[in-house]
């Protein structure tokens, strides 16, 4: 699965700003590393991220890797090192990439119509006729999320139903057995369910497993080591992921069950692993030509509309500059992945807690220092919206939310310890000064929306997903962005 982000760091208190593991492949600059290394212990500080691995491709090259913080705290986050010592992170350490593995997904995709054994435009039903409308769907709509198949993982909390174990295809005919959110090709909406499907798909066609056939075509074709399958590898992750209830103390992730990591965000690594994928894009070195365009070709709506999306990626340009990004999300773990292949520049940040926004905020502040590819987003407005959110987290600065107004998964993660976590970080923060919607848009058969907060001592980040019928699936504080 993939979701749509005072800490004890390298064994001693309050030292966020020290590099913990050894920096490899150091060829950036003097001047141009210790820019690097200022930002990401900026962003740490301000984010409370534990850890982060980082690396950089420049010159068609990987130039940097490193990394920085805690993969484990003391006890496991208690802020107690008396039970257990802090594990100081290091880049050869295996950290979850999440979303960032469905461009893996499509890259199978692509080798098998390579092999003259699919297309593109094959309709689902060629393999899976029961489900909803599956003779329209077609393998290109999956890989674009343009199916209208209902996204099973838009939450970035862990919600009951991932604590039990599953299986691929039973997650498949539940979410694409549903009637569609949209004609497909008609929207965009990001969905996982999408490539669970393309990943049973490979199976259907190769006839192996997908991780067989990912291993033996992808990864070991380009010598890419140290790859893990987090279904059946997780025992071998050293760093713990993390997350933390509003800005209260950090806390071990509830991981998923085994099933539902697959070929949507199954994929763990170290960060020069990724690199040397992004290398293998740069260079054009596993699929042919005709492959990588259509990988990196935006798809258009029927009505012309512009999605940003190929297949598994997100398709941008920067100031005439193609650029390839996606990020991750796991249990405990965010990821961001930036490439530039005409310029031959790559970055990447690999963190270990959820629903923090560190990952993005280093990758884009990195760029920028090495190449100067910053994004923005414009803002939104939402009056009702924006007035609820204020009305809730003012509630939850005094320990209050009223339960009606949440879904059952919601009311879920609001348990006694949450909603005290939410009143101990907020409520210091003093009165709310302005609840601005900065994002909004459709995901799910949900709402997202994203806002900024600001209380009288410190800005905040507020994300939120809301059902068609008005309740609250979401309400996640982060620190600002």
């Amino acid at each position: 699965m993939a979701r749509s982000v005072a800490a004890k760091v390298c064994g001693v208190v309050l030292v966020l700003g020290a590099m913990c593991g050894a920096a490899r492949a150091q060829q950036l600059d003097d001047a141009t590393q210790a820019k690097v290394e200022a930002e990401v212990h900026r962003v740490m500080q301000e984010s409370g991220v534990p850890s982060a691995e980082v690396g950089i491709v420049r010159g068609g090259k990987v130039v940097y890797t490193a990394a920085f913080g805690a993969a484990r705290l003391g006890s496991d986050g208690a802020m107690n090192s008396a039970a257990a010592p802090t594990l100081a992170a290091t880049p050869e350490m295996h950290y979850a990439i999440g979303s960032i593995s469905k461009q893996f997904t499509a890259a199978c995709i692509l080798l098998l119509v390579e092999d003259g054994k699919m297309t593109l435009d094959d309709p689902v039903s060629k393999w899976f006729p029961e489900l909803t409308r599956a003779n329209e769907v077609k393998v290109r709509n999956l890989l674009t999320h343009t199916s209208g198949y209902e996204d099973y993982a838009p939450q970035d909390y862990t919600i009951p139903a991932w604590t039990k174990a599953t299986r691929p295809i039973d997650v498949v005919h539940e979410w694409a057995g549903k009637p569609l959110d949209f004609d497909p090709g008609t929207k965009w909406q990001y969905s996982n369910t999408n490539f669970v499907l393309a990943g049973l798909i490979v199976e259907k066609v190769s006839g192996e497993p997908f991780w067989q056939f990912l291993e033996a075509r992808v990864l070991r074709p380009l010598g890419l080591k140290e790859v893990l399958n987090l279904d059946t590898d997780r025992d071998r992750m050293e760093p713990r992921g993390y997350m933390r209830n509003a800005l209260g103390p950090l806390r071990p992730a509830t991981l998923e069950a085994p099933g539902w990591y697959f070929a949507d965000g199954a994929l763990s690594m170290p960060v020069r692993t990724l690199l040397e994928w992004d290398l293998s894009e740069i260079n054009r070195s596993l699929l042919k030509p005709r492959s990588y365009d259509a990988l990196e070709t935006e798809m258009k709506l029927k009505d012309g509309t512009g999605t940003h999306y190929g297949l598994g990626v997100d398709v941008k340009a920067k100031d005439g500059h193609r650029v390839i990004e996606h990020a991750g999300e796991v249990g405990g773990f965010v990821a961001e992945n930036l490439v530039y292949p005409d310029d031959k520049l790559a970055v990447a940040v690999l963190t270990n807690q959820e629903a923090n926004p560190a990952a993005v905020m280093m990758a884009r502040a990195i760029m920028t220092i090495v190449f100067g590819g910053a994004t923005s987003t414009e803002a939104v407005k939402n009056p009702a919206a924006e007035a609820q959110a204020k009305e809730i987290l003012a509630g939850l600065q005094q320990g209050k939310i009223d339960p009606g107004l949440l879904t059952e998964n919601c009311r879920f993660y609001f348990s006694k310890e949450t909603i005290g976590d939410f009143a101990s970080s907020l409520g210091p923060l003093g009165a709310i000064q302005s609840v601005a919607l900065d994002g909004e848009s459709l995901r799910g058969g949900m709402t997202f929306r994203s806002f900024k907060v600001a209380f009288a001592g410190k800005g905040v980040r507020l994300t939120t997903y809301t059902t068609a019928d008005g309740k609250i699936e979401q309400f996640l504080v982060e620190p600002a962005s």
